[in-house]
């Protein structure tokens, strides 16, 4: 009994001197990290995490946090969680040193994560979770060929096809009463297209409820979610969410594999084949004779996934916000009557004429960013705005939050293309060194994950300002 309480009080003692060295290594993290402005730390330990948990539960938007915070702490915000710091990067000059140049790569926990998805591949080694640069360049140059005017304009029937059928399924229910998820609508139109462009795949999405992509796509992004909760993976009540996630994910690497090998069939027949992305990946695999299929398959799902998400989400709150704004609305259908008259097709050269239009989307993804940010780490001691960062540090970058900075942008929050005109005042501009960053890489931090807008509007996005992502 003696040698029993003498063991139990040993570990008691080393769990004590565990937790007193841990204290002493967070205190350490703590000064190296104080100089750095931010809101005052809740907990020692839990740093601003208890702030943030208040938030979740009331289903708050942690960036709405920390927009106030950048009032009135500046750009540069320290984020305390345990150990951990990252530092929130909200200024031009940060966005330039850290985005724009390879010295400083993707953030290995951040993207880890989704390397797999409940273990299961997700996105694996793709674009948009590759963290070594020379083959993130690799791949990103094969690419190009699938995102050329040439090839855009050859798309532009298919486009056509299911902006028409888009249409049709609209007046179904354009009865002043259906009440209706323009979401669902728009998840489902953008599948089909992706689909067909990228990977000659018809999958009918938007007139067949019953094929199972859109669940699946939905399943999997809701997974992503659910992923973030500690231990969520042992919870009983997520079992079966968690079991959905990964056939789902199971059935997209599936068809993705079907789709390699009839593509790799047709080109050893030597049969005619698009430049699509699909065809684009293979070439790239078969200059490197790699034969790895399952590096394919994940920028098979990082197009699918990441490509149809964004551009569906970017949609949906360019919808509402001309819901919300009927005199842009007018606007917006001036322009296309004046643009495409009676034309029931849309040429790819209408494309360039309808300006006004192309500043609703870009005030759209200002106030709406598909994707909110993306992270960073640095591997040396930097100083930006004057602050110093110690090296091997997480930098979070939120286009959600510099869209919306008074620094930035005059009156923020509302929502004004004519802010993009090219005649705009430069009343509608606070900084014009975030107004040019913007205008030469389209919200930058987002390119890696939506690179078919690169090409839908040249004159937005010069191509030598995106080689670094």
């Amino acid at each position: 009994m003696a040698v029993w309480a003498g063991l139990l009080l040993l570990l008691v003692l080393l769990l004590l001197l565990a937790a007193g060295l841990y204290c002493c290594y967070v205190r350490l993290v703590h000064a190296a990290y104080d100089h750095i402005p931010s809101a005052p730390r809740e907990s020692f330990l839990f740093g601003h995490l208890p702030i943030f948990w208040r938030m979740m539960k009331k289903h708050e938007l942690l960036h709405d946090l920390f927009l106030q915070w950048s009032k009135k702490y500046g750009p540069i915000i320290r984020v305390n969680a345990f150990h951990r710091v990252s530092v929130l990067i909200l200024s031009p000059e940060g966005v330039k040193e850290f985005l724009m140049s390879p010295e400083y790569p993707k953030d290995r926990m951040v993207y880890g994560q989704i390397f797999n998805l409940f273990g299961v591949r997700f996105l694996g080694n793709g674009l948009v979770t590759d963290r070594n640069y020379e083959h993130w360049h690799k791949q990103r140059k094969v690419m190009d060929p699938a995102f050329s005017r040439t090839y855009l304009i050859g798309v532009m029937e298919t486009f056509n096809e299911k902006a028409e059928e888009l249409m049709e399924k609209l007046e179904e229910k354009a009865d002043g009463k259906t009440e209706f998820s323009m979401l669902t609508m728009m998840s489902r139109v953008t599948l089909d297209v992706i689909a067909k462009v990228a990977f000659g795949l018809e999958l009918n999405a938007l007139s067949d409820d019953r094929t199972p992509f859109p669940h699946a796509v939905t399943m999997i992004m809701k997974g992503m979610t659910e992923m973030r909760i500690p231990f969520v993976k042992y919870m009983p009540g997520k079992q079966k969410m968690i079991k959905e996630v990964r056939e789902s994910v199971r059935l997209l690497r599936r068809v993705g594999k079907e789709c390699i090998e009839k593509r790799r069939e047709a080109i050893q027949s030597e049969k005619e084949m698009p430049m699509d992305i699909l065809t684009q990946i293979l070439k790239g695999d078969a200059l490197e004779e790699t034969r790895d299929d399952e590096n394919i398959l994940d920028n098979f799902i990082t197009f699918f996934v990441a490509g149809h998400e964004t551009t569906a989400n970017q949609l949906s709150f360019t919808v509402m916000a001309l819901s919300q704004h009927p005199e842009i609305m007018e606007r917006v259908q001036a322009e296309v009557d004046e643009v495409l008259g009676a034309k029931r097709n849309i040429e790819y050269e209408d494309l360039g004429k309808l300006k006004y239009l192309s500043q609703v989307l870009k005030e759209s993804m200002r106030l709406y960013p598909p994707v909110p940010g993306t992270v960073r780490w640095t591997g040396k001691e930097t100083v930006i705005e004057g602050v110093r960062i110690p090296a091997n540090t997480t930098l979070i970058f939120s286009t959600y939050i510099m869209g919306r900075m008074e620094r930035y942008f005059k009156d923020p929050l509302s929502f004004n293309p004519d802010r993009f005109s090219k005649d705009a005042p430069k009343s509608f501009i606070s900084d014009e060194s975030y107004s040019d960053l913007l205008g030469q890489t389209p919200l930058a931090y987002v390119v890696q994950t939506c690179m078919q807008e690169q090409q839908l509007d040249e004159s937005l996005y010069p191509r030598d300002r995106l080689e670094s992502f």
